[in-house]
């Protein structure tokens, strides 16, 4: 974003100079009050559509009445007919953040000499996280689509509105059927970008393995990326015993009974404030209080088989976090290193969930990566 913006006058208001008492940067300071209430209102307005989608596709759900083919996509964005405003950096002491919060219009931002004509695809899947689900990547299927952009956020099996139950989930198969079901009906050549967060990097990477033709590129993001016989349980092992956030935040369920295994992770509620959403807006923290779902325990333990033949054809890349709490740098680092992607992005100033803390700059990367051409063969 640039230093310098544009100020506005109201149209018919002419200001006249007058001696003043007030104190020379008064004046400076209401203004930038106004535009710091300015871009509060767009939030809250942002924020409010994307819980009145949440509720509204809860009553279809329970009536019966959603879709059979449902783009996940227009469940959450509410195109605006206001022409885009130029919006100030703000003075907040929270400096970092405000101005990644608000969805700005990206016409101002990666979208001046944005073109997508001529892409390999511009078909991007959103696969969440662990307890997460398509709500959460509201505000990047916003930037995405007025970017040009076609966007799918799926509800893997048991999370957001998918109606199964977690605790009955057996396999990573199972899981992601949803995903699978979206590849499975690709046209002939038809491609797309898979984006995986956190848990859902297991996920791609066990669909890569089955539909690498109709990959164009893999992004992981804060996400894991796995080795052949490895599970997205192996991999937190490496770091377990000095993460101790993740301890206080974990709570098995054991439907079963007890002296069975347990059928799904639980994530205390208090605990994820500072183990996920450490730099996110306050609103997107109690959005995701109440739609969090958990996280079936078999996929999780679940050892991939991943060839490369087909997994390793797909072009990969990966976008760090810098302020994560659940997968610390340290462990990320040790991911790239082991498993090399083609390109590596950190992003400054984001907890493990950029989509809330660091939407625009996240949104930035996935266009670029988007435009990066195929490799000839």
């Amino acid at each position: 974003m640039g230093n310098s913006w544009a100020r506005f006058t109201p149209k018919g208001v002419t200001f006249t100079k007058k001696p003043s008492k007030r104190l020379p940067n008064s004046s400076s300071t209401k203004r930038t009050r106004k535009r710091d209430e300015e871009l509060e209102f767009d939030d809250a307005l942002i924020h409010q559509q994307a819980l009145s989608a949440a509720f509204l596709f809860h009553q279809h759900q329970l009536n019966g009445s959603l879709p059979v083919n449902l783009n996940r996509s227009t469940s959450v964005v509410y195109p605006s007919t206001a022409a885009p405003k130029k919006l100030p950096k703000s003075s907040s002491s929270r400096q970092r953040s405000r101005a990644d919060h608000s969805l700005i219009q990206p016409l101002q931002l990666v979208n001046k000499d944005l073109h997508i004509d001529g892409l390999e695809t511009i078909h991007f899947v959103l696969v969440h996280g662990g307890g997460f689900g398509a709500w959460c990547w509201y505000k990047t299927i916003t930037l995405l689509e007025e970017s040009g952009y076609r966007v799918d956020a799926v509800d893997l099996a048991g999370s957001g509105i998918h109606t199964f139950d977690t605790n009955s989930i057996t396999s990573l198969a199972q899981y992601v059927k949803p995903l699978t079901d979206i590849l499975e009906k690709l046209g002939d050549g038809e491609k797309v970008i898979l984006v995986g967060h956190d848990f859902g990097g297991a996920c791609i990477s066990y669909v890569m393995e089955l539909f690498p033709p109709k990959i164009s590129k893999a992004i992981f993001i804060a996400a894991a990326i796995l080795s052949s016989g490895q599970s997205f349980l192996d991999m937190f092992s490496q770091q377990t015993g000095s993460n101790v956030l993740m301890h206080h935040a974990q709570i098995f369920l054991y439907t079963n009974g007890k002296d069975q295994p347990p059928t799904a992770i639980d994530l205390d509620k208090e605990s994820v404030k500072e183990f996920l959403f450490n730099q996110s807006p306050a609103k997107d923290v109690a959005l995701s209080l109440v739609s969090m779902r958990p996280i079936p325990f078999a996929p999780v333990i679940e050892k991939l088989s991943l060839s490369y033949v087909n997994y390793g054809s797909v072009r990969q890349f990966y976008i760090g976090t810098h302020e994560d709490c659940a997968i610390p740098v340290a462990l990320q680092e040790n991911m790239i290193n082991t498993n090399p992607p083609e390109q590596v992005f950190w992003l400054k100033g984001s907890d493990h969930a950029p989509f809330f803390s660091r939407p625009q700059s996240l949104h930035k990367i996935l266009v670029e990566i988007s435009q990066i051409p195929p490799k000839q063969a």
